[in-house]
């Protein structure tokens, strides 16, 4: 009864849903249309180009440029969006009897204490996340010498690998421990093998047919986006969607072939699996336990995927023997991706709990993000 009584955007009047949507999807725009232009003629899109930039680009003034001029082509008018993007949101969470969305989204933890409990899990892997962002430092510096690195102080956000310095196994190649092993990258071997974003879509349905659990519907095939379209611009974030009829669900990818993308296919499709097995619920309980939860489904899947054995039963990796090398060599490859994120993906939080509460005024939006940094 609770969950139907809370209304959310629906409980502002009609001219400020109105302009809630219309700020929603101009902040969409501007996210999925901004451009670099390095040259007059040229221009950097976010995917590929910028995303290729910054995953295989090893040229400090180059990632700096991109990482720059795409956070000012998108971050720039996006913050004149969100201020009233922010009151909107909270006088929707109010009438729900919240004190804003913060508080909204945390009730969906159904905890009292999540804020706290997010926190003590945290310093739980803080010392690892330390040893690792040391040991990428000293690489960095080892790659950049000490112009650009200070051993004693943070990292350029630029030179992580990603657009947001959120995942770092884009720059494994500069941290392998022990590089004489198999290179855990399979991304070359699916190039020659002649994957294309179909191909890769069907690997992951064979994965999870393997598991006996469902193919997918010929509504998916229909009608999901595999790839980036021509000729229209689109956010190319991966999604998984759920059409509520029972038959017809969908992931949106703009899908490259790499074995990143590869993990992301099996991460969305868990997404997918998920809808197939609660589909034939009532509405109501057609969702996941928390938002959390799903994401962990999908993680758990990605994950299996991702070791030398599964490589090697589906012939993209030549040896899926293991010894303590090899290992550590993965081992590495999972934190630069998972231990990485969990940090970033903790202060994006931290920072609109925040701004909801009001105790980041837009004035401060930069300094504070920068601060949690």
């Amino acid at each position: 009864m609770k969950k139907i009584k809370i209304l959310g955007v629906a409980n502002l009047p009609q001219k400020d849903r109105e302009e809630y949507n219309t700020i929603l999807s101009t902040m969409d725009s501007i996210y999925s249309t901004a451009k670099v232009h390095p040259e007059p003629n040229i221009s950097w899109s976010l995917e590929p180009e910028l995303t290729d930039i910054m995953a295989t680009s090893r040229s400090y003034k180059r990632l700096l440029f991109a990482w720059e001029a795409w956070h000012n082509a998108s971050g720039v008018p996006l913050r004149a969006q969100y201020p009233r993007f922010v009151e909107l949101s909270n006088a929707a969470s109010q009438a729900d009897g919240f004190n804003d969305t913060g508080a909204d989204w945390r009730s969906w933890y159904e905890t009292p204490t999540f804020e706290q409990d997010i926190e003590a899990l945290y310093r739980t892997i803080e010392p690892l996340y330390q040893n690792l962002h040391a040991f990428v430092r000293r690489k960095l510096y080892n790659q950049y010498g000490s112009k650009y690195i200070n051993l004693k102080g943070p990292i350029p956000a630029h030179l992580l690998g990603n657009m947001w310095a959120q995942t770092w196994n884009n720059i494994y190649d500069m941290m392998i421990p022990f590089p004489d092993k198999p290179n855990l990258d399979v991304t070359d071997e699916m190039v020659k093998q002649g994957y294309n974003a179909t191909h890769m879509f069907r690997v992951a349905e064979d994965f999870f047919t393997s598991l006996n659990l469902e193919e997918m519907p010929d509504e998916f095939w229909e009608g999901s986006m595999l790839v980036k379209p021509e000729g229209r611009e689109v956010v190319c974030h991966a999604s998984a969607w759920d059409f509520y009829n029972r038959r017809d669900f969908r992931i949106k990818q703009c899908t490259t072939v790499t074995m990143e993308q590869l993990f992301t296919v099996h991460h969305e499709m868990g997404h997918i699996q998920y809808y197939l097995q609660y589909k034939d619920q009532p509405v109501g309980f057609r969702r996941g336990a928390n938002p959390g939860f799903h994401e962990a489904i999908g993680d758990v899947l990605s994950l299996s995927v991702s070791t030398p054995k599964h490589l090697h039963s589906i012939k993209l990796l030549e040896s899926g023997t293991s010894d303590t090398e090899t290992d550590t060599n993965y081992l590495l490859k999972m934190a630069l991706e998972k231990i990485a994120f969990l940090p970033f993906g903790y202060l994006i939080d931290q920072w609109r709990w925040g701004v909801f509460k009001g105790n980041t005024p837009p004035e401060r939006y930069n300094a504070e993000w920068w601060y949690l940094r």
